[in-house]
């Protein structure tokens, strides 16, 4: 869905680079067409030229991810745009127009569609009227030079909405006195009721005029329907980037081939949770083989699953299967694959997404990856404090429900919602107050980013005491490289990895190829509890007790890296030595207490030194 007025935004291209990665076919549909007439008062023309920047936007990124010799891109003359207005629930496709013309004309709608898109002008030259391609109507402002002709697509179906638009907002009257807009309305096919007629005026009268007239979902419906792959052929293609396991494999096949026989195996992804009435989620997703019914033993696969490990596996029974349909669910006694549906009674064992099976042998369905991380952050908060159980009741069902929000809690006590766009935000929090907290009003600060602090030089030597006086901590702030940083960022190397994996990857990798490969008790943290591409090693030589303050120490550590010293935002890329120490002989002396804030301030002043500098987020677009 693209805006007609603004064009591409940050987040529809996301999900476009996501569909494509993903190999799901796109269609459009250039949404708000209400605005430009309403808000912008644009022209037929202007808003025509706006739709064509939009469409031609989403074919850049559509041809720039394009694999094989699929040509999914968008054109309305093929009849994959759709033009319309969410609010107001109308819309229409050039087919709907080019049907409804072409019976005047005696041709076929195809020959029509063409020619609603596009430089045609429909003029008369020498008493003849016909179809002219012409060359000056992008040049004139939409008017052919030679027979003062609009361009087609303005002329036969911007027009006509504009003049309805016209006529009910500006309370138009016939030279009857009787409301213009009514016998525009009876004109195409819309019979308004007395009663219609009496109480509807201005907005209102124009939403009810245009849903009956060019209604969104019958545009919306034909594009799905003709347009997109059915699931058995579009699954051919797409079991590459779905399954996770061996491509040949007996779950694999099943997928290919969209297999609903008794035989086959079930695969189902689970890609979201509905919260329901009774504080329950309902687990949606699509079946890509076999039969999935009420009652049947399934493995449940949660994203951390290895195939022969006991990790993230849960066997139970789902209690019930629904059909998901609008606000309504059916209850039914199977769903074949190629179907999407609800599943009741396995929510505690979910987080977010899963694979549902029946095979033993089988793998996960690859989870979605997104390709932006949630950086816009707002702190909610209750207005009245009796509904605060209710907020953090509702949080949990929010990030429950949408994958890409990031819920958290503050040290200061504040709640953060992470999106990944002001839009996105916007959505999160309406259904947060509407859905999931029955209408408690909240207090919502602005929008946040969150930037990150980070070093660019190495640091001299720092120094710090601790509040007793009696020990002292020599260290020195190194940065660590891009390349690191996103090897950290894509989870090639972390704090869960095996120490004999890691040990090979800081040898041989050419972006580390640190010594302390050879001693891994060295490395004190590396970047454990989230707090990302941070690293504290030690090279002290002979000290005693130094293995009682590692944990005060790595505790400071985080605690510094978690609130930076420039803006209290988190530290990322930052490689801290600790060279030498200096401890009181009486573990009274040495605790915790004293230890972790003096970890912590040697960590500031490192950083202070080492050309400290900010990092801002950059949308990938």
């Amino acid at each position: 869905v693209v805006d007609c007025v603004e064009g591409v935004s940050v987040q529809t291209g996301t999900v476009l680079r996501q569909a494509m990665a993903e190999r799901v076919r796109p269609v459009l549909m250039v949404n708000k067409v209400d605005r430009a007439l309403l808000e912008l008062q644009l022209s037929g023309e202007e808003i025509y030229q706006n739709m064509v920047r939009a469409i031609e936007n989403v074919n850049v990124i559509i041809e720039s991810y394009r694999f094989g010799d699929f040509n999914w891109q968008v054109d309305p003359v093929k009849g994959t745009v759709a033009f319309g207005s969410g609010l107001h629930q109308w819309g229409f496709t050039l087919k709907q127009f080019a049907t409804f013309y072409a019976a005047k004309f005696n041709t076929t709608p195809e020959k029509v569609t063409e020619k609603l898109w596009g430089d045609w002008v429909f003029a008369t030259v020498d008493g003849k009227s016909k179809w002219i391609s012409s060359t000056s109507v992008n040049t004139n402002r939409g008017i052919d030079r030679e027979t003062g002709s609009k361009r087609a697509f303005v002329a036969f179906i911007m027009e006509p909405i504009i003049g309805m638009f016209q006529a009910v907002m500006n309370n138009e009257l016939t030279k009857k006195g009787t409301p213009k807009a009514h016998n525009m309305a009876q004109a195409v096919g819309v019979n308004l009721t007395e009663e219609n007629k009496k109480t509807l005026t201005g907005k209102p009268l124009l939403k009810h005029i245009m849903q009956k007239w060019i209604p969104a979902a019958d545009a919306v419906l034909e594009m799905i329907v003709v347009h997109l792959p059915s699931p058995a052929t579009a699954q051919g293609y797409r079991v590459d980037s779905l399954y996770d396991g061996p491509l040949d494999d007996e779950t694999a096949n099943a997928i290919r081939t969209c297999d609903t026989s008794e035989t086959a195996p079930l695969t189902m992804y689970i890609s979201k949770m509905i919260p329901s009435s009774d504080n329950r989620f309902t687990a949606f997703g699509r079946v890509f083989s076999g039969k999935v019914s009420t009652g049947q033993k399934v493995r449940i696969l949660g994203p951390n699953y290895q195939p022969g490990k006991k990790t993230d596996l849960f066997i139970k029974s789902i209690q019930r299967v629904v059909i998901m349909m609008g606000r309504y669910t059916e209850t039914v006694a199977d769903i074949p694959a190629g179907n999407t549906c609800g599943l009741i009674g396995i929510d505690q064992y979910l987080l977010k997404s899963g694979t549902i099976t029946t095979s033993e042998t089988a793998c996960c369905i690859k989870t979605m990856k997104f390709a932006v991380s949630p950086v816009v952050r707002v702190a909610v908060n209750v207005k009245n404090s009796a509904d605060l159980p209710k907020l953090v009741e509702g949080l949990k069902k929010l990030s429950k429900s949408d994958p890409m929000v990031r819920c958290e809690t503050t040290d200061a006590g504040e709640h953060i919602i992470a999106g990944c766009g002001e839009l996105h935000l916007e959505i999160c929090l309406k259904d947060l107050a509407e859905d999931f907290m029955k209408g408690a009003p909240l207090v919502t600060s602005d929008p946040v980013v969150t930037y990150n602090e980070t070093v660019t030089a190495e640091s001299a030597e720092v120094l710090s005491k601790s509040a007793n006086k009696h020990n002292r901590l020599f260290c020195t702030a190194y940065p660590l490289s891009e390349e690191i940083q996103n090897l950290f960022e894509e989870g090639i190397v972390g704090p869960e990895m095996d120490l004999k994996e890691r040990s090979k990857i800081l040898r041989d990798h050419p972006a580390f190829g640190w010594e302390e490969a050879s001693s891994p008790q060295k490395i004190w943290c590396f970047g454990n509890d989230n707090i990302g591409p941070n690293v504290f090693l030690e090279r002290t030589v002979g000290i005693a007790y130094l293995q009682e303050i590692k944990e005060s120490v790595v505790g400071g550590f985080k605690w510094a890296c978690n609130q930076g010293p420039l803006c209290e935002e988190r530290i990322r890329g930052l490689k801290m030595y600790l060279n030498d120490v200096t401890l009181h002989a009486d573990a009274i002396h040495r605790g915790m207490g004293q230890i972790s804030p003096t970890a912590r301030r040697v960590t500031y002043a490192g950083i202070y030194l080492a050309k400290p500098a900010l990092l801002e987020p950059i949308f990938l677009v």
